[in-house]
């Protein structure tokens, strides 16, 4: 079977969160998402400039979501690797909870990992290939 037509890359990604309004502004006033839609309450979808979706869903109670899907991290990709020490004094300097520091790594990738308020780890990334487009 032939494989169907190239798709544009992973650009959507929903989260269920218990810390919904922290959350999201950890998203929209530290890290610049802006707000797509907001359909009620309890659901937003967030977009960098419209190159990409950040579902946050507010987890309601006795929603069983420990089926084995383990999330380890999600990523935002820097222009420069100066941009990601940048963002690191940044999001320090706001108390966001910082995992690692900058680290140059041998691909040639600078990143760091932090968390947001629901503990979802968070990688900031520069990585060649990928940073240009």
């Amino acid at each position: 079977m032939k494989r169907p037509a190239e798709h544009l890359g992973m650009r959507h990604l929903a989260l269920f969160v218990d810390k919904f309004e922290e959350t999201e502004k950890f998203y929209t006033d530290l890290i610049g998402m802006e707000v797509e839609w907001r359909p009620d309450e309890d659901n937003v979808y967030l977009s960098s400039k419209g190159h990409d979706n950040l579902a946050l869903h507010r987890k309601q109670p006795g929603l069983d979501i420990s089926g084995g899907q383990k999330l380890d991290h999600l990523g935002f990709i820097m222009k420069t690797a100066d941009d990601t020490y940048d963002w690191y004094e940044f999001l320090k300097g706001h108390g966001v909870q910082m995992f690692t520091e900058p680290k140059l790594h041998r691909d040639g990738a600078t990143s760091f990992y932090c968390a947001d308020p629901d503990g979802n780890r968070v990688q900031m990334i520069h990585h060649p290939p990928i940073s240009s487009s």
